[in-house]
C-alpha cells in the first residue's frame, strides 16, 4: 500500500477526493490531509507520503512554494495538482517541479482514479527495479555466498531444518526449483602426482583447486552448484540439474581445466539422479561413494534395478542409536549382518556398504564431538576397504572403529569434555540461523540437559543463550555493515523471530539501533 496526502484549504474539496476513489482497491492509503502547505510540509516530516495530491490556490503557502518545498523535502515524491484556474502559470510550474499530473476541478472521478493508477504502476516498477538492485547487491555480497555454500551443504546432509522450512530458504538462494528437479552429485579431488624428479603434494594445491571448480560453475548456476564440506578437505562437490550426460560433461570439463592448469589429474565420482531436497543426502552419498571407487576416471552409476538399497536409513538410525549406548555387541552384529547381505549380491555392493557404514558412524562421531582422526579417515584410503574382501574382516574393522568412538565418548575428562563444547561451539556458528535449543544439542553430544548447560557456561564464559545471541548479532551487524538488507530479512537469516525482538535486541548489545549502527561510519 502506497501513502497518499491530500491538500487543500476546503474541507468540502478533501471530502470529495476521498469518495471519488477506491483507495484499498487501488492498493492506496489515505495517510493524512492538510489545509495548507505549511501544515502538509510538517506532516510530511513525520509520516512520509509517496502521493499527494494539492490544490495551488491556498493561504499561508501557495501552491508553488509548496510544490518547491516538497520536492527538496523528498525528490521522489509523486505529485498531482488539481486546481480550479485555469492559468498556464499554474500548469508550468506543476509541469517544472515534475508534477505526474495536472487537473482541473471539478475533477472527474475517472481522470482522478486514472491518474493514480498510473502513478502505482509508476511506484511499482520502481519498487520492483529497487528490489532486484537490492537483490542483486546481496547476491554479490560475500555473506550471501557463504550463507548460500552452508545451505547447500546442509542439504545434502539432510539438515536445513524441517523439511517444511526447507522451500522458504531455498527460494531466497534462487534454488526454489531444484526441489523439482532432478540432479546428480559429483564429488572431486586431487591424487598425488609427480612432476620431475620431486613429487608434487596436492594439499598445497587445494585453493587454486577451489577457485578453478568455483570459477568453471559461475554462469551455470541455473544447472550447477558447487559447496565444499570441511570433513573432507581436498574434495569440492557439485550438484548438477539434468540428465548423467550433463553431468558427466560438467566434469569431464573440469578435469580437463584442473589438468591444464594445475598440472593434476583429478579423481571424480559421479553419484546417482535423486529428486527433491529429501534425497540429496542420498544423492550426495553415492557420489561420495564413487569418489571413492574411483581412479582417475569417472565412475558410471549403477542403474537403480541392478543393486538394491543395502543400507536403508532407518537402519543407520538404529546403528546410531547402538553407538550412542555403547552397545558394540549388537552393534557388530547388525553391521555384519548387513555386510553380509551385501556381499550376496557383488563385491561392488560389499565396498560400498563398508563406505556407507563408515560415512554414517563418521557423520555420528562428528556430532558427538569424537570426529575421527587422520588414521581413521576412509576417506583418504579407499585401498583399506578394497582389502576387507569378507564381511567377517570389514564387520571386525568397522567394529573396531565403532570401539574407538565409544571410548572416546566415554573419556569424560576435561579435555573430552572442552572437543565436546568446541564441537557444539562449532554446530552453533554453522546452524545459528536456524532454531536451536538447548535440550536437542544436549541430546546430540550425549548429555543431560542441566549438566550440559552447566558444562558450556564452564567453558564458554556464557550461557548457551548468551552465546547463540552474541553468534546471531555479530552475523547481523556484519549484514548491517556489508549490505542494504532490510531489518525483516537480516532478522530472518541471522535466525531472530521477528525485526522488533532483533531490534530491542541490537540496541540492548550495541547502545544504538540497527539503522544507528547501519549509518555509523566504520
Amino acid at each position: 500500500m502506497y501513502n497518499v496526502m491530500i491538500v487543500d484549504d476546503e474541507q468540502e474539496i478533501r471530502q470529495g477526493i476521498r469518495l471519488k476513489v477506491d483507495w484499498e482497491a487501488l492498493g492506496l492509503r489515505i495517510a493524512g490531509e492538510a489545509s495548507n502547505g505549511k501544515e502538509a510540509l510538517e506532516l510530511l516530516e513525520h509520516e512520509p507520503c509517496d502521493i499527494v495530491i494539492t490544490d495551488m490556490n491556498m493561504p499561508v503557502m501557495n501552491g508553488l512554494s509548496f510544490l518547491e518545498a516538497c520536492r527538496k523535502l523528498d525528490p521522489g515524491i509523486s505529485l498531482i495538482v488539481v486546481t480550479g484556474y485555469e492559468d498556464f502559470q499554474y500548469a508550468h510550474a506543476a509541469v517544472r517541479h515534475q508534477a505526474k499530473h495536472y487537473l482541473l476541478k471539478p475533477v472527474a472521478r475517472d481522470e482522478l482514479t486514472d491518474a493514480l493508477s498510473k502513478i502505482k504502476s509508476e511506484l511499482d516498477k520502481e519498487v520492483a527495479e529497487a528490489r532486484r538492485a537490492k537483490d542483486m547487491e546481496w547476491q554479490l555480497s560475500r555473506f550471501y555466498k557463504e550463507l548460500k555454500d552452508q545451505f547447500l551443504l546442509q542439504l545434502s546432509k539432510g539438515g536445513a531444518e524441517e523439511p517444511g522450512g526447507r522451500p522458504e530458504r531455498a527460494k531466497r538462494f534462487g534454488l526454489d526449483a531444484w526441489n523439482e528437479s532432478v540432479v546428480r552429485f559429483a564429488s572431486a579431488g586431487l591424487l598425488e602426482r609427480s612432476g620431475g624428479e620431486e613429487s608434487r603434494p596436492a594439499e598445497q594445491f587445494r585453493l587454486p583447486f577451489e577457485l578453478l571448480c568455483r570459477e568453471l560453475a559461475e554462469g551455470r548456476e541455473e544447472d550447477v552448484q558447487v559447496f565444499r564440506d570441511e570433513h573432507y578437505p581436498g574434495l569440492m562437490h557439485a550438484i548438477i540439474r539434468g540428465d548423467n550426460a550433463k553431468a558427466i560433461g560438467f566434469m569431464d570439463e573440469l578435469r580437463e581445466t584442473v589438468r591444464r592448469h594445475l598440472g593434476f589429474e583429478p579423481t571424480i565420482g559421479i553419484g546417482d539422479a535423486v529428486t527433491g531436497f529429501g534425497q540429496w543426502k542420498e544423492g550426495y552419498s553415492t557420489a561420495l561413494l564413487s569418489w571413492h571407487l574411483s581412479e582417475s576416471h569417472v565412475l558410471q552409476p549403477a542403474r537403480p534395478s541392478e543393486e538394491p538399497a543395502l543400507l536403508p536409513e532407518e537402519k543407520v538410525q538404529v546403528l546410531q542409536r547402538l553407538l550412542k549406548k555403547g552397545e558394540l555387541e549388537p552393534f557388530g552384529k547388525l553391521a555384519l549382518e548387513m555386510l553380509a547381505e551385501a556381499q550376496q549380491y557383488s563385491r561392488t555392493a560389499l565396498v560400498k556398504t563398508i563406505f556407507r557404514l563408515h560415512l554414517a558412524m563418521e557423520s555420528f562421531a562428528a556430532q558427538a564431538g569424537a570426529p575421527f582422526d587422520g588414521k581413521d579417515a576412509l576417506w583418504l584410503r579407499p585401498d583399506v576397504a578394497l582389502q576387507l574382501r569378507t564381511p567377517e574382516l570389514a564387520a571386525a574393522h568397522i567394529l573396531k572403529l565403532a570401539a574407538s568412538v565409544v571410548g572416546r565418548l566415554g573419556e569424560r575428562g576435561e579435555d573430552a569434555e572442552m572437543s565436546v563444547i568446541e564441537a557444539s561451539r562449532a554446530y552453533i556458528d554453522e546452524n545459528y540461523m536456524y532454531e536451536l535449543n538447548l535440550t536437542s544439542l544436549a541430546e546430540k553430544f550425549n548429555y543431560n540437559p542441566s549438566y550440559f548447560s552447566e558444562l558450556f557456561k564452564a567453558k564458554t564464559g556464557k550461557t548457551f543463550i548468551q552465546y547463540v545471541s552474541d553468534v546471531r548479532m555479530g552475523h547481523a551487524a556484519r549484514l548491517l555493515k556489508e549490505t542494504s538488507l532490510g531489518l525483516w530479512d537480516i532478522s530472518e537469516l541471522t535466525g531472530f523471530s521477528n525485526p522488533s525482538y532483533f531490534s530491542s535486541r541490537f540496541k540492548r548489545m550495541y547502545g544504538m539501533s540497527p539503522s544507528e549502527y547501519r549509518q555509523r561510519p566504520s
